[in-house]
C-alpha cells in the first residue's frame, strides 16, 4: 500500500462529496436529527439516556453502509473504477482511501449528532472522547460493510437490498431492544458474533460508567479489529466492473 496514493484517493472522494451536498447533509445532519426526534418520542430524560447512546452507534453505522456501498457501486459501473484500476492503483489504497474519507466525514457526523445529545440532556459519566472514538470506528464498521458487500452487487437496489441480511440482524440483537443475557442461547450466540453489538455495549458502558474498565476496552478493539477485517476482505473481493 502506498500512502501517497491513498492519500490522493481520499481527496479525491472528499472532492466528490463536496459537489454532492445532499450526500454530505445525509450524512451530517440526519443522525442528529433522528436524535432530536428521539428525544421527543421517549419524553423522559431517564429513556432518552438508556436508549440514546446504543442509537448513536446505530444510526452513523446504518448511514455509513447505505452511502458508501451506494458509491461504490456507482464507481464500478460507471467504469471510474476500472480506469483507476489501470494506474498504479491498489485495492488497499483504494479501500483504506475510501476509509480515510469516509472516517473524516463520520467524525464530523458523530460529533455533530453527539452534541446535539447532550444538548438534549444526554449524560454521559465517562470520556466524551472515548464516546466519540467507538461511535466513529462504529460508523467505520458500517462504511467498511458497506464496501465489502458492494462487491456482491449489480446494482443499486442490489446494494440496499443487502441491508437486511448484513444490518437489520445486528441491529435487532445488539441488545437495543432486550438484553442480551435474556435471549435465547441461539441467539445469545449470535449477538456476540455481531460487531454491532460490542459497539452498544461499550456506548452503553461510557454514558453509564465514569471508569474505563477491561470490557470497554475490548469491545472497542473487537470493533476496531472487524473494521480491518472488513476492508482487508473488501479488497480481495473488489471487482474492477459490474459483470
Amino acid at each position: 500500500m502506498n500512502p501517497a496514493i491513498t492519500l490522493a484517493t481520499a481527496r479525491r472522494v472528499l472532492t466528490q462529496l463536496r459537489h454532492d451536498p445532499r450526500t454530505v447533509v445525509m450524512l451530517v445532519a440526519v443522525p442528529a436529527v433522528l436524535m432530536v426526534l428521539l428525544r421527543y418520542v421517549f419524553n423522559s430524560p431517564a429513556q432518552f439516556d438508556r436508549i440514546a447512546p446504543a442509537l448513536l452507534g446505530v444510526f452513523p453505522f446504518l448511514t455509513m453502509f447505505l452511502i458508501t456501498s451506494v458509491a461504490t457501486l456507482r464507481e464500478r459501473t460507471s467504469t471510474t473504477l476500472e480506469r483507476l484500476m489501470t494506474t498504479p492503483l491498489g485495492k488497499l489504497d483504494l479501500l483504506f482511501g475510501y476509509a480515510l474519507a469516509f472516517g473524516l466525514l463520520a467524525v464530523v457526523q458523530v460529533a455533530v449528532a453527539s452534541g446535539v445529545s447532550l444538548w438534549q440532556g444526554l449524560h454521559v459519566a465517562g470520556s466524551f472522547g472515548v464516546l466519540l472514538l467507538i461511535a466513529v470506528l462504529d460508523a467505520l464498521l458500517g462504511m467498511a460493510l458497506g464496501l465489502f458487500v458492494s462487491a456482491f452487487a449489480r446494482t443499486e437496489f442490489q446494494a440496499i437490498q443487502f441491508m437486511p441480511v448484513f444490518v437489520l440482524p445486528q441491529f435487532l440483537l445488539c441488545g437495543l431492544f432486550a438484553a442480551r443475557d435474556e435471549m435465547g442461547w441461539v441467539l445469545n450466540w449470535l449477538s456476540h458474533a455481531m460487531p454491532l453489538s460490542y459497539a452498544v455495549e461499550a456506548l452503553g458502558r461510557v454514558t453509564t460508567s465514569s471508569t474505563l474498565d477491561a470490557t470497554t476496552v475490548r469491545d472497542v478493539l473487537v470493533v476496531g479489529g472487524c473494521v480491518f477485517l472488513a476492508l482487508v476482505l473488501g479488497a480481495v473481493t473488489l471487482r474492477r466492473r459490474t459483470p
